[in-house]
């Protein structure tokens, strides 16, 4: 991980690190043994790219769809395994109503372990995070508790949401956002961490901060300004203004867009809809794929196509890639391992 940056007294700081240092961070995140090629650092590559997580288990085809049993009423995060054809997605429901889904002590913790269940679970494919509250899909912080903090608690809350949504960010596997409903501040920053956001045309959406005299604090000002630029980011952040799901679409925000149904769960059913897409390729692939982007979206074009070649010898051995070509010659769907 990237070495935390000391700011002076009183001061921003640069926030500047050094190109050395990048590239330092670039290849300890593509795992033992990569190195950049060129004057950066070579041309030794690894075996190893899905260490630590990194590689995922075979998923066999099943006929039907259907949810497991893991979910609790009384929970307010609920974690289900989707099961028969849909094997491999996972989807975390928001189910904190009397909160507006917001941001509580309870929910970040509950978050953080479920994160951290996902991130060593080799059966996992994709995560969808939705909301289980019609019309909300995350308010934000809890007010109500945060006003309760004094203020060397606020701190260190606010860098627990930030890991839990860091951490959301550098899952292996594709995730998406379902946004069916209002998503403000904390929960805008939940859904941009995500690969994907999907929303009905009736959501609203906004990093809305600046009304309460503060920021972003959970990535918004880093991660709005790289999906939708720097400048409309700026406007949005400044003026505290709320998106509808069109207008969301219409700035790159989300990438689809859908009438609400009467059920509520628009995004929700697209989201599954792109889950099941995800499903038949190559395990190993699309980890290693969402990898090679997100850590090429980082750096200058020369070294990201040098993560790109680091990334691309990786699947060269596998399983799964002699198994793609010999599909392919034999006119039949792969039977992938995720090896």
């Amino acid at each position: 991980m990237a070495a935390a940056v000391a700011l002076a007294p009183g001061a921003l700081g640069p926030l500047q690190a050094g190109r050395a240092r990048l590239v330092a961070v670039c290849s300890a995140r593509l795992g033992p043994g990569l190195r950049l090629p060129g004057s950066l650092a070579g041309r030794q590559v690894g075996r190893a790219i899905w260490a630590q997580g990194w590689a995922p288990a075979a998923t066999g085809p099943a006929p039907k769809r259907g949810y497991s049993s893991e979910a609790k009423t009384e929970d307010e995060l609920r974690v289900r395994h989707l099961e028969e054809e849909n094997r491999g997605i996972v989807v975390l429901g928001i189910n904190r109503a009397y909160g507006k889904n917001s941001l509580s002590k309870n929910l970040i913790k509950m978050l953080s372990k479920a994160v951290d269940a996902l991130k060593s679970d080799k059966k996992v494919r994709t995560v969808i995070i939705r909301s289980e509250v019609p019309g909300i899909f995350c308010a934000g912080a809890d007010l109500k508790e945060r006003a309760k903090m004094n203020s060397s608690e606020v701190g260190p809350f606010v860098s627990k949401i930030r890991a839990v949504i860091n951490d959301i960010a550098n899952l292996p596997v594709p995730t998406i956002a379902a946004i069916d409903g209002l998503a403000l501040g904390g929960g805008l920053e939940l859904a941009l961490a995500c690969d994907i956001r999907v929303a009905a045309s009736s959501a609203k959406m906004g990093l809305v901060e600046t009304k309460l005299a503060i920021i972003p604090g959970g990535g918004g000002t880093q991660r709005l300004p790289r999906a939708i630029g720097m400048s409309l980011a700026k406007e949005l952040i400044f003026s505290a203004r709320v998106l509808d799901g069109q207008e969301a679409k219409g700035v790159g925000l989300v990438s689809h867009v859908l009438e609400q149904n009467q059920e509520g769960d628009a995004a929700y059913r697209k989201a599954l809809d792109l889950a099941r897409e995800f499903l038949p390729q190559g395990p190993v692939a699309m980890r290693v794929a969402k990898l090679a982007i997100n850590q090429g979206m980082e750096v200058d074009l020369v070294t990201g196509l040098a993560i790109e070649e680091a990334c691309y010898a990786q699947i060269i051995p596998t399983k799964d890639r002699l198994e793609g070509l010999l599909a392919f010659k034999e006119k039949r769907p792969p039977r992938y391992k995720g090896e």
